[in-house]
């Protein structure tokens, strides 16, 4: 069984080939389209590494990030769509793992997911 994956982002359409481009490397995936319920499944469900927007309704992913930081230190890879040292440094100090800036390649996802991983295996 593949390692497990929570994908938390407003983009249905960005959340769904990450999703396919993960699937096709055996891993399970989850997904969410609000912080507010992906705060919840992140905290009550086990997941080897969470991909986080910076932008999702109900709960912006800084304060999931901080939130999710005070219980758990599962990898988050944080994505955002917002050029600028703010966002990356700030995601950064809360304890992300890691920042891509959007648009992506979504094999560029792959190789990260699969080095983070590596790492914490």
């Amino acid at each position: 069984m593949g390692k497990k994956i929570l994908i938390v982002g407003e983009e249905i359409r960005v959340s769904n080939l990450l999703k396919m481009y993960l699937e096709k490397e055996s891993y399970q995936i989850d997904t969410d389209d609000n912080g507010f319920d992906g705060l919840e499944k992140a905290v009550n469900q086990h997941f080897d590494l969470i991909i986080l927007a910076i932008l999702v309704p109900m709960k912006v992913g800084f304060e999931v990030l901080e939130e999710l930081r005070r219980i758990k230190s599962t990898p988050v890879i944080m994505i955002s769509s917002k050029c600028g040292d703010f966002n990356k440094k700030h995601s950064m100090e809360l304890g992300a793992t890691d920042y891509i800036l959007m648009p992506f390649s979504p094999r560029e996802i792959v190789v990260k997911i699969k080095d983070h991983l590596k790492k914490g295996a």
